[in-house]
């Protein structure tokens, strides 16, 4: 017997039962014109997903995370260790632009760009593919074990786990690089069995939730749903059901009788399993389902579309919507001060960047009538090609003279150079502490500078 899917209710979540074991929703096959779009924007985002490694921009990845090396390649640009504090700037962007885009047009991330939702879709491609539609779906879930499931299970997981493994071994390539990736594939797991490890947990991880959590990420983890009552108004477009023209519900040509024949075509189509005519949920993600199979029962019933629309709750009731209202106002006014911020922060960073430290041990030694001090000059190459740098101290009086960086400091690509700076002084020269500035001059007109002191019995 086929299990008869509830109809949602406000009360409780639709893909718990009563006992609270989970019920796994089996949505139908939609089509329309959202679902069409939808479709092509999955492709080409999981085509950059994928095309990202191989993207070369300044002779690096387009998006290139090395952990190793403390070296991070975003779009041409490339930070190290000292410049992380630019991804705070990144980072809240990115969150602030979520809140401004949700504050706009509802939840279309969540419904159109989440990771979560492109893969869970062609996850449930997969599944038609290997079972049948929805209620052939359900069917085999009551069904006894025979050869025909289990061929029919064991493809679908089959092919779940070779998704995971081809996302996860893409995603470690961002960490990796795609010809180091390659160089690992080839040898012996123990030989990389950090890189080994990353990617069979990620690959487990990602299998159990296309295979098994699916929808209840969004449900129960993702906090982003709980979040949309605070960043939703009125004015925000949200996918709903006009209850003005679809109620009353009943069949066609029921006397008196709203557009909506209460098919709940609506609700089998939805992933999360909610009624989009109860209004608006926070199970909804806003993936316009709804709307391609109420369009397509209307276009049956040769009546107009938009019973289920993209809109928002003051259209619903009839009034106009407002696009510039004081938190677009805020968001706009936040947004340019972020921009402009992390523009100045990126015009900042150099192509090189300069370390310098003491030598540890005593600060200074004094012999035969001379001071001397010792330094660390760390140099880092920023670039992709052999860079020489030239070193230079101002500053300090004409008596003073340093050695360790005669001819130049060369750096490899991408590389460091650390050399001990040794400077000089004649003891009856020192007067008193000495400011310096150690400037670092390279053969393609960086210029980089660091503050120092020279210490030393002061002779009074």
């Amino acid at each position: 017997m086929i299990e008869t899917p509830p109809r949602p209710s406000l009360e409780s979540v639709t893909t718990i039962n009563e006992d609270g074991s989970r019920r796994f929703i089996h949505t139908s096959a939609v089509r329309g014109r959202f679902t069409r779009w939808k479709a092509i924007f999955a492709i080409a985002l999981t085509a950059l997903y994928v095309a990202m490694p191989w993207i070369q921009i300044n002779g690096n990845p387009a998006l290139y995370l090395d952990v190793a090396h403390r070296q991070f390649h975003y779009f041409g640009l490339t930070f190290v260790g000292q410049d992380v504090w630019v991804m705070f700037f990144v980072l809240s962007g990115l969150g602030f632009c979520l809140f401004y885009v949700t504050a706009l047009l509802g939840r279309v991330w969540c419904g159109w760009a989440c990771p979560q939702t492109v893969f869970l879709d062609i996850a449930r491609r997969i599944e038609r593919l290997c079972e049948g539609d929805a209620p052939t779906r359900r069917k085999l879930d009551t069904s006894p074990w025979t050869f025909n499931k289990t061929v029919r299970r064991f493809s679908k997981h089959l092919l779940y786990a070779l998704f995971a493994l081809l996302l996860s071994h893409v995603l470690l390539s961002y960490f990796v690089s795609l010809p180091e990736l390659y160089k690992m594939m080839t040898h012996a797991p123990g030989e990389h069995w950090g890189a080994f490890a990353f990617v069979f947990l990620i690959s487990g991880a990602l299998w159990f939730d296309l295979a098994w959590f699916r929808e209840q990420f969004c449900i129960v983890l993702c906090p982003y749903g709980r979040l949309q009552s605070a960043l939703i108004d009125s004015d925000s477009m949200v996918v709903g059901y006009d209850a003005k023209r679809g109620e009353p519900r009943g069949h066609k040509g029921t006397v008196g009788a709203g557009a909506c024949v209460d098919c709940l075509r609506c609700v089998q189509v939805c992933p999360t399993g909610i009624d989009i005519r109860q209004g608006l949920q926070m199970e909804c993600i806003g993936c316009a389902a709804c709307i391609d199979a109420c369009d397509t029962v209307m276009d049956k019933l040769e009546r107009p579309h938009g019973l289920i629309r993209y809109d928002s709750r003051h259209g619903f009731d009839g009034k106009r919507t407002r696009w510039l209202r004081p938190r677009i106002v805020l968001y706009s006014i936040l947004a340019i001060l972020g921009a402009t911020a992390l523009t100045i922060a990126t015009s900042t960073l150099k192509s090189a960047s300069m370390g310098l430290t003491r030598v540890t041990g005593v600060p200074y030694i004094v012999e035969g009538g001379v001071v001397r001090n010792q330094f660390f000059v760390r140099v880092l190459n920023k670039r992709n090609t052999p860079v020489t740098f030239q070193l230079e101290i101002a500053d300090g009086p004409q008596s003073l003279h340093y050695s360790g960086a005669e001819g130049g400091i060369a750096v490899s690509p991408l590389g460091e150079e650390i050399r001990t700076i040794v400077l000089t002084i004649p003891r009856a020269d020192l007067k008193a502490e000495i400011p310096l500035r150690f400037r670092l001059i390279s053969d393609k007109g960086t210029t980089i500078e660091k503050q120092g002191t020279f210490l030393g019995p002061v002779i009074p």
